[in-house]
């Protein structure tokens, strides 16, 4: 199958919503939100993620569409607030009859790392996994990702915690980020 991995337009809010849903649904532990806090969120907030990761000069989503249309995965990158220095990737999801070699996973995973090096002023680039997710885990050292040793507690269970990968060459040596000298 192909697929179109793209960015997210500002009024797909509603296919944003869904398979976020899905994604937690799918894959309940992965992400840092519940379901049931993201049902609860109103259509507003929504609308307001698709458009800031839409058009937002350093926050990007991208999606995988599938043959039918359909939105089959996710990926995004921003920097982290609270990190100086660092930018993350985030978001990321295939659904289960997509994963695989011939799936978007890495050419979404790629397009979220591609924005970041573009956009995003950050020497660093990184990815939160819990380290109890092996596949997930599996899958970023294959595509070049590599431990940095730093593990955090999950958000939504201390007694999990997150394993830091980090994107080598994010910046290459001597490279300036956007916007630098």
């Amino acid at each position: 199958m192909k697929y179109v991995v793209r960015r997210i337009r500002a009024e797909e809010w509603r296919e944003l919503r869904a398979v976020r849903l899905e994604s937690l649904l799918d894959s309940p532990g992965a992400f840092g939100v519940r379901h049931a806090d993201a049902v609860a969120l109103p259509d507003r907030a929504w609308r307001e993620q698709a458009e800031r990761a839409a058009v937002a000069a350093d926050d990007g989503l991208f999606v995988a569409v599938d043959e039918t249309g359909s939105w089959v995965g996710t990926a995004g990158a921003a920097p982290l607030a609270d990190i100086p220095d660092t930018a993350h990737v985030y978001a990321v999801y295939v659904a289960p009859a997509h994963r695989g070699p011939d799936g978007p996973a890495r050419a979404l995973t790629e397009a979220a790392v591609d924005f970041a090096r573009e956009h995003i002023d950050r020497a660093r680039l990184t990815l939160g996994v819990r380290e109890d997710n092996h596949r997930a885990l599996a899958f970023y050292r294959r595509i070049g990702f590599h431990d940095l040793g730093t593990v955090v507690p999950y958000p939504l269970d201390p007694s999990k915690f997150l394993r830091i990968l980090g994107c080598p060459d994010f910046r290459a040596a001597g490279a300036a980020p956007p916007g630098g000298p």
